[in-house]
C-alpha cells in the first residue's frame, strides 16, 4: 500500500493529537467525562470525527489510520508506564481528588469550582443511598471525574 505521506507523519500526527487532547481535557477539569450525558456523547463523537482528519488528513488508506492509532496506543502505554513510576508526573497527568463536602457540610464554592450543579451532587448522594449532605463524612470529586462518598457513622 502506498501512503500519501511517509509513515512517520501519521505517527507524529497521532502522537501530537493525543498529547494536545490530553492537555485540553486536563484544562477542562475533572467533570468533562466523569458522568457521560447525552451532550458529552455528542461532543465525544464530534471530537473523534474531527481528530480523524487531523491524524490522517486526506489519506483514505486503512494503513494510515492504523499507524496513527498505533502511535496513540504506544504513547498512551508509555505515559501510563512512566506515571506508574513517577508520582509527580502521575499527579500532573491524572490530577488529584477535590473535596466537595466534609462532616455533613458542602465546602463553600466547591461545586461551582468544578461546574457541578446541586442536582448532580444530590444525585451522587442518592446513588449511595444517602438523602443529603448531612449523611456524609466526606465527598470527593476524584481525578477520573467520578464522585466518591464516605458515609458518616450512624448516629
Amino acid at each position: 500500500m502506498h501512503l500519501l505521506d511517509p509513515w512517520w507523519v501519521y505517527a507524529l500526527r497521532g502522537a501530537g493529537v493525543y498529547l494536545g487532547l490530553l492537555v485540553l481535557l486536563r484544562l477542562l477539569g475533572k467533570r468533562s467525562f466523569g458522568e457521560m450525558t447525552t451532550f458529552d456523547i455528542v461532543v465525544l463523537m464530534l471530537v473523534g470525527g474531527t481528530l480523524r482528519t487531523a491524524i490522517i488528513g486526506d489519506d483514505k488508506k486503512p494503513l494510515a489510520a492504523i499507524i496513527g492509532v498505533l502511535a496513540i496506543f504506544l504513547l498512551d502505554k508509555g505515559i501510563a508506564w512512566t506515571c506508574a513510576r513517577w508520582p509527580r508526573l502521575d499527579r500532573l497527568v491524572e490530577g488529584k481528588a477535590s473535596l466537595l463536602a466534609r462532616d455533613g457540610q458542602v465546602i463553600d464554592g466547591a461545586l461551582r469550582k468544578h461546574d457541578m450543579s446541586e442536582a448532580a451532587f444530590r444525585r451522587a448522594l442518592r446513588e449511595q443511598g444517602l438523602r443529603d449532605a448531612g449523611d456524609v463524612a466526606e465527598v470527593r470529586l476524584e481525578a477520573n471525574g467520578k464522585i466518591s462518598v464516605l458515609k458518616a457513622p450512624k448516629r
